[in-house]
């Protein structure tokens, strides 16, 4: 049996996305070179941020090809998540709606790449 437990997104600069997600995460990478950066989220996953140029086989795919999505309780923790990211300069790629899984925005990291925060419908 597998198991995935890493994420690893291609980055135009390591560095400036280690930034950004220490940033974004509240936590220092746990690993961190000029062409990589890892992250060990609280979940067990582990996020990777590859530099594009470096990476082998070469990297074909850049951001918006997927999406890195963050559950909340409920749709005032996905507006106030909504205006801090807004404060903190992150383009936001979709307004607050509400969509068939449940209430929902997306907001772009440096190299473009889809970062959802949304609290589901119960169920």
């Amino acid at each position: 049996m597998i198991d995935p437990r890493f994420l690893l997104l291609y980055v135009d600069s390591p560095a400036t996305s280690a930034d950004f997600y220490s940033q974004l995460l509240g936590k220092q990478p746990v690993e961190s070179s000029p062409t990589f950066a890892m992250f060990a989220l609280e979940s067990g996953l582990m996020l990777g941020l590859w530099s594009r140029h470096t990476a082998e086989p070469a990297a074909t795919a850049g951001g918006g090809g997927g999406e890195l999505g963050f559950s909340v309780a409920d749709r005032d923790a996905v507006l106030t998540h909504h205006h801090a990211w807004i404060e903190r300069g992150l383009a936001i790629a979709q307004a607050p709606v509400e969509m068939d899984f449940g209430f929902t925005f997306v907001a772009l990291d440096p190299d473009g790449h889809r970062l959802r925060i949304f609290a589901p419908n119960p169920a």
